[in-house]
């Protein structure tokens, strides 16, 4: 009917619209910035960096301790004891807020508050718990990178715009980086290399940590940050850099290159 159509079709398809535009113009701005997933994902990220030593545990090295701001992030395996208790706490939250979509949220609490859930909303809550703390362990960004539909679709309209906001690199001052131990890879919480070319930066969410890290490692630099937010006709040289020599070649060798 013409009510389901105003009250329902229309709100959705304007939201999904805005997001798609808000993707096209300057990427995964939701990811980054409003999506609850992802501040798990970076809470998570950080206190495992002091449990292990690095962001995930499909990391190949340790991160320095020293971050770039010059403070100090010492390892100690005593942050298990933080780690896994946080870990279980955003997975029966989140468990309980899904639920909540597919029952009154009423019924739900009020269950829950009286300690007196029924038979399935205590079986889908238990799976739900051990399902989401599989993916807080060990799947966080990766889920964010290959599994999110609202995020895959931000990064292909991104894709689709080249003069769409993008992190750029000043490729001709590469050398600078050699005094840098990669501050940039070190901190990005989806464990991107932010040097690259767009089309290998597809699960960007343009969070700006990389940015931020680059400006205090170059502090001391007359000429400034290597990394910058760069639109319009700078983005669109970002974008059409060859992707098969950023892969292959190493910073300095790329400084030979026309600045993008």
């Amino acid at each position: 009917s013409l009510n389901i159509v105003l009250r329902g079709f229309l709100p959705l398809a304007a939201i999904a619209g805005t997001v798609l535009y808000v993707g096209w113009k300057w990427g995964r701005l939701y990811c980054g910035w409003l999506c609850p997933h992802f501040s798990v994902v970076e809470t998570l990220n950080q206190m495992l960096r002091r449990a292990i030593g690095k962001q995930s545990l499909w990391d190949a090295k340790l991160q320095p301790a020293r971050n770039p701001d010059g403070s100090e992030t010492p390892r100690d395996a005593l942050w298990w004891f933080a780690v896994l208790p946080l870990t279980i706490a955003f997975a029966m939250l989140w468990a309980v807020v899904v639920m909540t979509y597919l029952l009154p949220p009423a019924e739900v609490y009020g269950n829950l508050l009286n300690g007196t859930p029924t038979r399935n909303q205590a079986i889908f809550l238990t799976v739900a718990s051990l399902a989401f703390c599989v993916e807080f362990l060990f799947a966080r960004h990766l889920f964010c990178r290959y599994g999110c539909a609202v995020g895959l679709f931000q990064s292909l309209a991104w894709m689709g715009n080249d003069k769409a906001m993008v992190v750029g690199f000043s490729r001709t001052r590469a050398r600078d980086c050699a005094s840098c131990h990669s501050a940039c890879d070190q901190v990005c919480p989806m464990r991107l290399n932010p040097r690259n070319v767009k089309r290998m930066m597809f699960a960007c969410v343009q969070c700006g940590q990389c940015v931020d890290a680059c400006d205090h490692t170059q502090a001391a630099n007359p000429d400034g940050s290597l990394l910058n937010w760069v639109h319009d006709l700078r983005a669109e040289s970002e974008a059409a850099f060859n992707t098969r020599a950023a892969r292959t070649l190493p910073p300095a060798c790329s400084s030979a290159r026309t600045e993008s």
